[in-house]
């Protein structure tokens, strides 16, 4: 996939220095489409930001609505901390789709697709949009579970902190190609492959201490064992945004 096959009818991010992909060109992306559907598609992301000249860069879970992008931690994390009065920060997502073996070393590689988004994390402190928030936390991934749950106590509510980062630039950055070797070199007799990778879901294992009678809920079916992991989550996504109540929301964001 290049450059060019990006939808042309498509909002963009604007384009500026820090966003823009420098080295192949024909790889970069900046339509929405193409951002949120690959953000969409992810879980886990890393968040980088500077803390007194140290950089930092932090895995978590995250999700998106609309162009805000939104992860959580305790109360008490240093990047939360560092994070909830609008410092910079730069959130990154990376698809591996395969290793790419060529016929000379520097023409090995790797599929991929991958997201850098820029802007400025802010704390996320009005009751109703916190409450909102981790609402969110849970049914972006899985759909309805909330209603299902335990309600969370006062206490575990003000342990948690939720992050708000409107994405002011972003670009997606796509390799599609597989082998490509010099023109020369497909003429030497060395092997050459391309070595596809997946994120696989596996048998789900319920807890040993469930209650008698307690099943699997329907609303899980989505995470079965052999289902492509970015498949189950971009649906999920999906699914989370389709009720009157979130698209409402999503609408009072943008």
């Amino acid at each position: 996939m290049s450059a060019s096959d990006a939808p042309t009818d498509s909002a963009a991010y604007p384009v500026g220095a820090r966003n823009r992909v420098k080295r192949r060109h024909d790889r970069g992306f900046y339509d929405h489409a193409t951002v949120h559907r690959l953000l969409d598609a992810a879980a886990l992301c890393h968040v980088a930001y500077v803390v007194d000249g140290q950089p930092y860069c932090t895995p978590t879970l995250f999700w998106r609505e609309g162009s805000h992008l939104y992860w959580h931690g305790s109360s008490a994390s240093r990047m939360l901390r560092t994070l909830a009065h609008g410092t910079r920060a730069c959130l990154t997502v990376t698809h591996f789709d395969s290793l790419v073996l060529a016929r000379c070393g520097f023409n090995h590689s790797a599929d991929y697709r991958a997201v850098m988004a820029f802007g400025q994390a802010r704390l996320v402190t009005a009751p109703e949009a916190k409450r909102h928030a981790l609402v969110m936390m849970v049914d972006r991934f899985f759909p309805g579970r909330t209603a299902q749950l335990r309600a969370s106590t006062d206490q575990e509510i003000k342990a948690t902190s939720v992050v708000s980062m409107e994405i002011e630039q972003a670009s997606a950055k796509i390799r599609a190609k597989g082998v490509a070797d010099d023109a020369e070199d497909y003429a030497l007799p060395v092997y050459a492959e391309r070595i596809p990778i997946r994120t696989v879901i596996g048998a789900p294992e319920p807890c040993p201490r469930l209650l008698p009678g307690v099943r699997r809920p329907a609303n899980l079916a989505g995470y079965h064992a052999g289902r492509l992991l970015e498949e189950a989550v971009s649906e999920a996504h999906a699914l989370a945004y389709a009720t009157p109540e979130a698209a409402e929301h999503h609408a009072d964001e943008a």
